[in-house]
């Protein structure tokens, strides 16, 4: 049976991480070792992680926050230190059944794969689709859409697929595959950094990666990052949001280094600002303006 370290990055997270400590606590599955590495939250989330009565939990206590790609990095290398076979990148607003590691581990079987990701629901709407498979779409400047996104759950995406793209919000995946492909690139504070990470196992072509649908998982999208600001009745992407975005995708386009990622680069220029006009979502005053400007030189200068 296979030692399988679960990673997961807490920031704030005092009001999510103790219902994925209770449905990690209930896994069918035994050989596991929770990993949580705290990116120097500011609320009590290490206060609930060391209340637990938890035999298998590695805390990592991190006085600066490192962002997502680093804390992740620093698990897996302790993980492997204390010889796991596979790891677990998940999220904390996530829940999720008591088979989720015990199913995960048998797609990997039966086909044959090195990596897994679920079926994934809206917390919020359980019915409703958040993640069912993606692969890289070139024209869209190689982002990996949501193949089902919204969409209501009739068993239209029942089938096990080869994907090229999974968020880390749950992803299972041999040691070889770090191995062969390195971790994850720590430049990516947070978003875009499952991206790059997918992108460079795809390019490789030494390791499968399949969609698994018969899991019941859900995710509370947007508890921890605070994508969406609410002002009055209108709702607007965060600040954070837009800067990470907009510079992650140039950053991201440069790893690709391809004459037509170059191009969609120059091309991005004009289309953020084009979104800056006609986008209802981003607010229209002269710093929102200057943030997405200003984070497309930041990409360009990562």
């Amino acid at each position: 049976m296979d030692k399988i370290g679960v990673v997961t990055v807490t920031y704030n997270s005092a009001n999510v991480v103790g219902d994925f400590i209770d449905c990690f606590l209930k896994q069918t599955y035994q050989n596991l070792v929770l990993y949580v590495v705290d990116n120097c939250s500011e609320d009590i989330t290490l206060s609930i992680l060391k209340k637990q009565d938890i035999s298998n939990i590695v805390i990592i206590d991190n006085k600066t926050n490192f962002g997502v790609a680093k804390a992740n990095n620093q698990a897996i290398n302790r993980a492997f230190r204390d010889d796991c076979n596979q790891v677990l990148l998940i999220n904390n607003d996530v829940t999720f059944e008591k088979g989720l590691v015990h199913k995960l581990i048998k797609s990997q079987k039966e086909n044959n794969c090195s990596l897994v990701v679920p079926k994934i629901m809206y917390f919020k709407d359980p019915d409703t689709i958040w993640y069912a498979g993606s692969w890289f779409i070139k024209n869209k400047g190689y982002l990996p859409l949501h193949r089902g996104q919204k969409q209501v759950d009739n068993g239209q995406f029942n089938q096990s697929i080869e994907v090229e793209y999974a968020p880390t919000c749950c992803l299972l995946a041999k040691r070889k595959v770090f191995d062969d492909i390195g971790l994850m690139n720590e430049k990516y504070f947070v978003y875009f950094d499952d991206t790059d990470f997918s992108y460079r196992i795809w390019k490789d072509g030494r390791h499968k990666m399949f969609y698994c649908p018969d899991i019941k998982f859900y995710h509370k999208v947007g508890s921890l990052t605070k994508s969406i600001d609410f002002d009055g009745k209108k709702n607007y992407r965060g600040n954070f949001f837009i800067e990470q975005n907009v510079a992650n995708h140039i950053y991201f386009l440069r790893q690709i280094g391809s004459v037509f990622a170059y191009l969609f680069i120059i091309w991005l220029f004009f289309k953020n600002n084009f979104r800056f006009i006609v986008d209802a979502q981003i607010r229209k005053d002269f710093s929102t303006w200057w943030l997405i400007n200003k984070s497309y030189i930041k990409g360009i200068r990562m």
